[in-house]
């Protein structure tokens, strides 16, 4: 380039002034002399025009709290303008500029109208035509507000008292689960460390004890449903919950329905001899004692198992109910009964699933035909499909649904005096009722079954806190697990008790909750959630003061979505109006933690306003202590 411009001065004959000049431009140049005349051609230099932001995450409150963004400009003039696109709908924005220069603060500002989740959008300035644009990282963040008092609408006035609990189907199908000596007590250790209440025993097919009525001992035979209830009797709380599901076969006809008609004492005579078995030293059958090995006795009884799709009517139940119960009574009065046990689908639609076609039948007035035997409870199961290619989000709207029939239940439980108030127990309950038919759905035939992972997936971690929460909140008082021992689609533990996520979950549960017979109630707080569309919310106080918020993200990404892993949700939680605390801590399940050996607690500095992330399906705890 020198050179160049050295020739071109010689041949211009240009005086040293000129040449001074030349000279003092740089070797890349901005100047090329290509005329002696005065012509010449000089490149502008580019216009300097740049916008910047402190990079990292913006949370912005969906209760209106401000966050203000410092804002660098460099500019050739103060004359700049700032947009922001991308925001929101419902997010405010305002710009004000320094005295001095373009550089200023930016303004954000959300409401309860803004929704909660991840944006990306981009500041641009203008000035003298020209453009520079940057992008931020905006979080829109639930609030949370926890308040002193106490809800007295919610629950059972005001106080949590739904407990835990899960299952086992006893037949030949499950299989010897505990097996003997070291295996069977680490699996008892396993059951017993989940805190589970009243564990639930459904005894079907080859399980049922007694196989025919010849007045032989061979009549009856206990030994596969003995493998189950026995382990379970010397497990967690030693007070299991039996199930009467069935009739034993020579009672019932070609499909395996009882026939009331004609089998009605027998069916209450069978009930009246397993309590003798397992409560009153047993009883005496063709020549032999048949007699529960364990010192435990079973307190908690249930008559049948879904009788509404199992071919009897309402009306055939009541009897059933009506003639089992006393006959059982007479053997051991201290027991509890549990009624209905009912398959609970399709609230007013009519159906073989809606109990308004079966409560006001069982509890109409003893004088017109109700029930009149003993009730302690009444339970109802629950589940979100019978579908896999259900997707998340259908099987997240049943939970409001589960609400709406529990409170049917109190509802109608209330229209009679000796009745009223009355406990709701929710004694099966999972993602999908659908199972195996010999490779094909039970519940879609022709089709090819499913298993269904949302059961111990990341999606469970946010469906089963949202069902205890939600029905907690509706006066439910027992939340069953179906089924402790299983697959993918059911388990809380595999064949081999290895840990599922959903077995953590259910377990996370029961610690943070604790509504054993001898635990006081829980208090559940106020709180007042800026969204619920995507987060679910539960706040309660112990006795000794110990606060526990939940915080489920149920946010789907996509209406499609299946088993997927949901959306991110940021929540702060608004804990000013409880005074101070004087240690936190927080508890995740989600995708991330580990099956094997569940959630670890964090620890945390306790604040006023404390601020959880969620990663996608899942559930935080945020436990404070005074």
């Amino acid at each position: 380039m020198l050179r160049v411009l050295m020739s071109s001065l010689r041949s211009c004959k240009v005086n040293v002034v000129c040449a001074r000049l030349i000279f003092a431009v740089s070797s890349v140049a901005l100047a090329l002399v290509t005329g002696c005349g005065g012509g010449s051609s000089v490149t502008t230099p580019p216009v300097v025009l740049t916008v910047s932001i402190p990079s990292g995450t913006v949370v912005l409150p969906q209760d209106g709290t401000a966050a203000n963004l410092s804002v660098t400009i460099v500019a050739p003039t103060e004359s700049v303008t700032l947009s922001v696109t991308g925001l929101p709908a419902g997010v405010t924005q305002r710009y004000k500029a320094s005295e001095s220069n373009p550089s200023g603060q930016l303004t954000l500002s959300a409401s309860a109208a803004t929704p909660a989740g991840s944006y990306t959008p981009v500041v641009t300035i203008n000035s003298s035509g020209h453009t520079a644009t940057t992008t931020i990282t905006l979080v829109v963040a639930v609030v949370a507000k926890v308040g002193n008092s106490v809800d007295t609408t919610l629950g059972v006035n005001g106080r949590l008292k739904q407990f835990m609990a899960t299952s086992f189907q006893v037949a030949e199908w499950a299989g010897d689960f505990f097996g003997t000596g070291v295996t069977a007590t680490n699996r008892e250790n396993t059951l017993t460390a989940l805190r589970t209440q009243h564990v639930r025993l459904q005894g079907l097919s080859q399980a049922i004890p007694m196989k025919g009525n010849a007045g032989l001992a061979s009549d009856w035979d206990f030994t596969l449903l003995d493998q189950t209830v026995q382990p379970v009797l010397e497990a967690a709380d030693h007070s299991p919950e039996f199930q009467v599901a069935v009739a034993p076969a020579w009672m019932c006809d070609s499909n395996g329905h009882l026939q009331v008609a004609t089998h009605l004492n027998d069916f209450a005579a069978y009930s009246a001899n397993l309590v003798r078995y397992y409560n009153k030293g047993g009883f005496d059958w063709g020549g032999k004692h048949f007699q529960s090995a364990s010192a435990h006795p079973i307190t908690w009884w249930g008559i049948f198992n879904e009788y509404n799709i199992n071919g009897v009517s309402a009306q055939d139940y009541v009897k059933i109910y009506n003639a089992a119960v006393p006959a059982m009574l007479a053997v051991d009065p201290t027991i509890k009964l549990s009624a209905l046990e009912f398959s609970d689908f399709g609230l007013g639609s009519g159906d073989a699933g809606d109990p308004m076609q079966h409560l006001p039948t069982f509890l109409a007035p003893a004088g017109s035909g109700g029930v009149t035997a003993q009730v302690d409870i009444i339970s109802t199961h629950f589940y979100s499909s019978c579908n896999q290619s259900d997707s998340d989000q259908s099987l997240f709207n049943s939970i409001p649904q589960f609400v709406s029939n529990v409170q049917y239940f109190y509802a109608e439980l209330g229209k009679r005096a000796d009745l009223a108030g009355m406990p709701v127990w929710v004694t099966e309950n999972n993602v999908n009722a659908d199972y195996n038919n010999n490779g094909t759905s039970a519940c879609n035939p022709g089709h090819a079954f499913v298993t269904d992972k949302r059961g111990t997936s990341a999606f469970f971690a946010a469906w089963r806190p949202y069902v205890f929460a939600e029905l907690g909140k509706a006066g439910n008082q027992a939340l069953y697990h179906w089924a402790y021992a299983a697959d993918q689609q059911y388990g809380e533990v595999d064949g081999n008790s290895n840990t599922f996520l959903s077995y953590w979950v259910d377990e996370t549960l029961t610690q943070l909750y604790p509504t054993a017979p001898t635990d006081p109630a829980l208090e559940i707080l106020k709180l007042d959630a800026t969204e619920s569309s995507s987060v679910a919310t539960l706040a309660t106080r112990n006795a000794d003061g110990q606060v526990v918020v939940m915080l489920v993200d149920r946010a789907v990404h996509a209406a499609s979505d299946n088993n997927a892993s949901g959306d991110p949700r940021t929540v702060i939680v608004d804990l000013s109006g409880l005074g101070s605390f004087s240690a936190a801590s927080q508890i995740v399940l989600d995708a991330s933690t580990s099956a094997a050996s569940g959630p670890l607690p964090v620890f945390l500095p306790p604040a006023s306003r404390m601020t959880v992330k969620l990663n996608g399906y899942g559930v935080a705890f945020l436990v404070l202590k005074p």
